[in-house]
């Protein structure tokens, strides 16, 4: 086989469309933008979300309450999938990510309480709701807020 003898799998390349090259092609004269109007033109472009100058949904739906932009979002794990760690061991963010029980932890770990906790474990995260607390110290654990 000889450098000049490659080629592309069959169906792997597709040729690009050459607009406005004569009526022939199909794409000729206006090159498949119609007649005038906004989106015949060169730049003629609408940003996202613009409806022609009608209100845009976004703004016509009522808003309701404080949506901070800047929130830093907590990961949650549940008590009943720490269940498969051994008696005594000190679980963080970590070793969650390590065992895939969680996948990305940007900006730490919340703990909540479904689901029953059957091991003593030492729990390491940012927050804890009140119930799942009370589970890991009635379990005989430990919550440690990091």
């Amino acid at each position: 086989m000889e450098l000049h003898e490659l080629a592309p799998i069959a169906g792997s390349t597709h040729v690009n469309k050459r607009k406005g090259r004569g009526c022939g092609t199909g794409n000729g004269k206006t090159a498949g933008r119609g007649h005038k109007g906004q989106h015949a033109r060169s730049g003629g472009k609408t940003r996202i979300g613009f409806e022609g100058g009608q209100m845009p949904l976004a703004r016509r739906i009522p808003k309701r309450g404080f949506n901070n932009i800047f929130a830093k979002p907590l990961t949650a794990v549940n008590l009943g999938e720490l269940n498969v760690f051994k008696n005594g061991t000190v679980v963080d963010a970590a070793l969650l990510e390590e065992k895939g029980i969680i996948r990305d932890c940007k900006y730490g770990l919340k703990v909540l309480a479904n689901g029953e906790l059957t091991k003593k474990l030492t729990i390491k995260a940012a927050a804890f709701s009140g119930s799942a607390k009370a589970k890991i110290e009635e379990a005989g654990g430990k919550a440690e807020v990091v």
